[in-house]
């Protein structure tokens, strides 16, 4: 938008600006501690425990040409902000980061050039020996890094060893594998897995929905900000309406009891809370699946409701998947591959499965392919002759 180009453009040109020393970062106090805190939730807003950011950091108006490790972090969150990417994203590129500040002995990040990350890339294929996916992503994150924060050029890696990419066919489980893992899972975990695989959604889709986001009258399942940021709308499965319309009445009553406990609403994405005063606290905007217990948010002092947390849903379906004896690596991810495979078989066109699934391009869909027998092809023959 127009107005964040601005904005980004802005506080680029302030760091740019010639400083004669670097201000002392401020350190926040410690976060007073609740007994309704969540443990799991807590880590939720924070970044992996490898990786040591400093707290909220004010203007520190220093030269680019004095950046320390400790503003690298703090301009890598705003950056990330701006750009809307999500916390995911954040964490992932500050864990390779922090790898990165390891390698290379905590030199000054000025002082990095291209032959420093040839070397990191070198080494975690040589000596980590991590799939070309992982080196990928650490090239991504490190290159992120020197284009919008240190800003230098990345220049050529051709020089460092690249680990080899190997073809990818998803893990698929059949429908009856599917009955039986779901039997074994608990409430709300077998209505999760549930809509994982009839809706072919990822995880954090499926968690992240909203009771708005259903819409029985047509039958349709709206998915925000999906990968890439991206909407889009799915069928929902009317088999398990009677489930989906129970969980709605579940969450009325957990909203209910919230209100009477004053409890300051659920978390809303950017600036919704100041856009819609009271959206927070409203029905429609509640999460479909709710977490247990409230959340202390540190420094505010609220108490507020998220979602489920993925780790309760992988800890329980990696349980079901054990008692259930599949002989696959079934994870979360494997119901949207069978999903999409599944229609494949049943002959739906491959462009409708890119479409639900949400790919930006067909070939990410057509690795299905891969998953279901070949067909001989059938003599050519008009449609107008079809029965």
């Amino acid at each position: 938008m127009p107005q964040q180009e601005q904005a980004s453009r802005a506080i680029q040109l302030y760091y740019s600006m010639p400083s004669t020393q670097t201000p002392d970062i401020p350190k926040a106090p410690n976060p007073p501690k609740s007994p309704r805190n969540s443990s799991h939730e807590t880590r939720k807003y924070g970044v992996q425990e490898s990786v040591k950011l400093p707290a909220e950091i004010g203007n520190t108006g220093a030269n680019i040409s004095l950046l320390t490790w400790d503003q690298v972090y703090w301009q890598l969150k705003n950056t990330i902000k701006v750009r809307r990417y999500s916390m995911n994203t954040f964490k992932t590129y500050a864990g390779w980061i922090h790898q990165f500040q390891s390698f290379v002995k905590n030199r000054p990040p000025q002082s990095l050039d291209t032959d420093d990350v040839k070397q990191f890339l070198t080494f975690l294929a040589v000596k980590r020996k991590v799939a070309a996916s992982t080196q990928n992503q650490a090239m991504n994150s490190i290159l992120f890094m020197f284009r919008h924060i240190t800003k230098k050029e990345f220049g050529d890696i051709r020089g460092a060893v690249r680990a080899k990419r190997k073809p990818y066919i998803p893990v698929v489980i059949s429908r009856p594998e599917i009955d039986t893992v779901v039997e074994n899972l608990s409430y709300p975990y077998d209505l999760v897995v549930n809509l994982l695989y009839g809706c072919g959604l990822r995880l954090f889709e499926c968690l992240q929905l909203r009771v708005q986001d259903l819409n029985f009258d047509t039958g349709i399942l709206a998915v925000h900000d999906g990968k890439g940021r991206k909407d889009r709308s799915v069928p929902l499965p009317e088999k398990i309406y009677p489930e989906l319309q129970d969980q709605i009445e579940t969450v009325k009553q957990v909203h209910q009891q919230d209100l009477e406990a004053e409890y300051d609403g659920t978390f809303l994405f950017y600036q919704l809370e100041k856009k819609y005063k009271h959206s927070a606290k409203e029905l429609c905007w509640q999460w479909f699946f709710p977490a247990k217990t409230l959340t202390y948010v540190p420094g505010s002092g609220e108490h507020r409701r998220y979602h489920l947390h993925e780790s309760h849903v992988r800890k329980a379906l990696k349980a079901a998947v054990r008692k259930a004896k599949i002989v696959k690596r079934a994870t979360s991810h494997t119901f949207r591959h069978s999903f999409a495979s599944h229609l494949l078989q049943a002959n739906y066109d491959i462009r409708t499965i890119q479409e639900l699934l949400g790919h930006s391009d067909v070939r990410t869909t057509m690795i299905y392919t891969h998953t279901v027998k070949s067909r001989t092809i059938k003599e050519s023959k008009s449609p107008l002759d079809f029965q």
